[in-house]
C-alpha cells in the first residue's frame, strides 16, 4: 500500500481514529428589521436570536413559566413588597474575561429605565424606582409601588445584564455572560458565535452557532429540507409544512404548547374603529375553531378569546367565544354601519400563518357584511413599513407573563401598544393588581383587566400556538417554550 497517497484521512481510518467535527448549529433568523438588527438587548430593533445566546437575565423562565435563579442565586422582599433584594451568583464572567459585579447590574437596569432612551422594556419595568448595589454582592430594587411578582417581571427577555460602559465602548456591543460569544455580526447574512468556555453553567455542548438571515418562512422550510439549516428556528413550522417532515427519519420534532399568538390588529385610533362596538363586532365574526382546524389541523393550536394571557399562566381568565354573525351585525348597526364596512388588511409572507389567516378572516367576516381587502407586503419590509403604521395588519407575539403582556402590548403609554388601546380603567386594574399582596385578590384584578380588554380591545387573538420545533435527527433542543431554552444544553451530535 502506498502510504503517501493514502493521506491523513486514510491513516486515521486504519488506526481507528476519526477527526472530531465541529458541532455548529445552523439556524435561520427571519430578518425582522431588515438589516437594522441591533445586538443591544434593549433596542427596539434587538436581534432577538442573538440576544438570547449572548446575554443572561437575573431571573430566567423555568420549564413551566415560573421564575428560576439565573445570574441571581436568590431573592427576597420586605413585608410591603416594595423593596426587593437579589443576591448575585459569584464569579460569573463576561466574554471579555471581566467578572460581573453589582455595578454591571445597576448599569444594565438604569439603561432600561432611562426615560430619554425610551426602551420598549421600560413599559414593563417602570415600576422600578431605583437600583443600588452593595459591597457583598447584593442588588436592591426599590419600587415606586408594591409589586408582589417582581421576579416574574425580571424574566423579561430583554432584561439582560451587560458590562459597565456598554454604551460608551463600541467593542462591548455583544459582550455578555451568555453561553456563546460573538465572532461575526452580519444581520443580513450570517452571524456566527463560538462556545464560551468559561460560561458559568458549564461549557456549551455545541462548538458554535450560525444565525442565517432567511426572511420568508417557506424559504426557511426548504432550507431545512435541503440540509442547509439544522432546525426551523424559534418560529417553528406551520401545520401544513409539518406534513413534509412526518415519517422522514432525517428529522424529528416537538410540539410545545406556548403563549405565542398570531393575530389581526384593528387600531383604536382609526376613525372607523374608535367605537368599541365596531371592534367587538370585527372579532365576533370569527369561527375560531374552524380557523384553527384550517390553519393547523388537529392539535396545532388552542382557541383563545382575544386574551393574550396563555393557558399556563397563573392569572389566566378562562372564557368562551362562539362565532356570532347576527350579534356582529347588530353591533355594527348600532355603531352607524347598517350596511357593514370595508377594511384594508395588510399581511405578509414574513410569517407562514399571516396570509392564510387573513384569507380565512376575509371569508368569515363577509357573512356579517364586512368587506376585507387584503394587501400583501414583502417579508423584508413588513415590520418596518406596516406593523403599527397601518390601521389593520397581522401581528405575531411570543409568550409573556400576564402582567408583562397586558402592560407592554395594551398599556396606554407602552411604546409597543400596537392597537392604540387607551383605557384608564384597564391601566388602573394593572396598577392595583401589582400592589395587591393577596394572591387570590391579585388574580381577580388581573382577570378583570382581561375581561375589559376582550370586551373593548382592538386585537383579534383567535389562538395560542403549539410550537412545531422541527430539527434534524442529530439535533437535541430541550422541549420547552423558547424563552426557557438553556442554550448550553443544545446539542448536535
Amino acid at each position: 500500500m502506498n502510504m503517501k497517497k493514502l493521506g491523513l484521512a486514510g491513516l486515521l481510518f486504519l488506526s481507528g481514529t476519526t477527526l472530531a467535527q465541529a458541532e455548529v448549529l445552523k439556524t435561520p433568523y427571519w430578518l425582522e428589521y431588515n438589516g437594522k438588527e441591533s445586538l443591544d438587548p434593549i433596542s427596539a430593533t434587538r436581534y432577538y436570536d442573538a440576544v438570547q445566546v449572548l446575554y443572561n437575565r437575573l431571573v430566567r423562565q423555568g420549564d413551566q413559566g415560573q421564575p428560576v435563579a439565573s445570574l441571581a442565586s436568590s431573592w427576597s422582599a420586605n413585608a410591603s413588597a416594595d423593596v426587593w433584594t437579589f443576591t448575585l451568583r459569584p464569579d460569573v464572567k463576561f466574554h471579555n474575561g471581566q467578572t460581573m459585579t453589582t455595578e454591571d447590574v445597576v448599569y444594565s437596569f438604569n439603561r432600561i429605565l432611562d426615560p430619554q432612551r425610551d426602551a420598549p422594556a421600560r413599559a414593563a419595568l417602570a415600576i422600578i424606582d431605583q437600583v443600588t448595589g452593595t459591597d457583598d454582592g447584593k442588588v436592591i430594587f426599590t419600587l415606586n409601588q408594591a409589586h408582589a411578582d417582581l421576579p416574574i417581571l425580571l424574566m423579561d427577555y430583554r432584561a439582560k445584564i451587560v458590562p459597565v460602559g456598554f454604551d460608551e465602548d463600541p467593542t462591548l456591543m455583544g459582550v455578555g455572560t451568555g453561553p456563546f460569544r460573538l465572532t461575526k455580526f452580519d444581520a443580513k447574512g450570517t452571524t456566527t458565535f463560538d462556545a464560551f468556555a468559561d460560561y458559568w453553567e458549564g461549557k456549551p455542548k455545541l462548538d458554535g452557532i450560525e444565525l442565517i438571515a432567511i426572511a420568508d418562512e417557506n424559504a426557511r422550510t426548504q432550507a431545512l429540507l435541503a440540509g442547509q439549516i439544522d432546525w426551523a428556528g424559534w418560529n417553528g413550522v406551520n401545520g401544513q409544512q409539518l406534513r413534509m417532515f412526518e415519517g422522514n427519519n432525517n428529522f424529528h420534532y416537538d410540539a410545545i404548547p406556548t403563549g405565542d399568538w398570531r393575530g389581526i390588529v384593528f387600531r383604536n385610533d382609526d376613525p372607523a374603529l374608535t367605537d368599541p362596538r365596531v371592534r367587538k363586532a370585527l372579532r365576533m365574526v370569527v369561527d375560531r375553531q374552524e380557523m384553527v382546524q384550517l390553519l393547523f389541523g388537529r392539535g396545532g393550536a388552542t382557541v383563545t378569546c382575544d386574551n393574550p394571557v396563555w393557558a399556563g399562566d397563573q392569572y389566566r381568565l378562562e372564557q368562551t367565544c362562539e362565532q356570532d354573525i347576527e350579534g356582529a351585525r347588530a353591533l355594527l348597526k348600532e355603531a352607524g354601519y347598517p350596511d357593514g364596512l370595508t377594511l384594508d388588511l395588510y399581511t405578509s409572507t414574513v410569517d407562514g400563518y399571516f396570509r392564510p389567516m387573513s384569507e380565512i378572516y376575509q371569508r368569515q367576516a363577509a357573512q356579517a357584511g364586512i368587506t376585507v381587502n387584503i394587501h400583501t407586503v414583502p417579508a423584508s419590509d413588513f415590520w418596518n413599513t406596516t406593523w403599527m403604521k397601518k390601521s389593520v395588519f397581522n401581528t405575531a407575539w411570543g409568550q409573556r407573563p400576564a402582567d408583562q403582556v397586558l402592560s407592554e402590548v395594551f398599556g396606554s403609554s407602552a411604546p409597543w401598544n400596537e392597537s392604540a388601546f387607551n383605557n384608564p380603567d384597564f391601566d388602573q386594574l394593572l396598577t392595583q393588581a401589582r400592589q395587591e399582596l393577596d394572591k387570590d385578590k391579585r388574580a381577580r384584578l388581573y382577570q378583570e383587566a382581561q375581561t375589559l380588554l376582550t370586551e373593548q380591545g382592538g386585537t383579534l387573538i383567535p389562538f395560542h400556538l403549539n410550537n412545531n420545533r422541527v430539527m434534524r435527527a442529530n439535533v437535541s433542543i430541550p422541549a420547552v417554550e423558547h424563552f426557557a431554552i438553556r442554550w448550553h444544553l443544545v446539542d448536535k451530535s
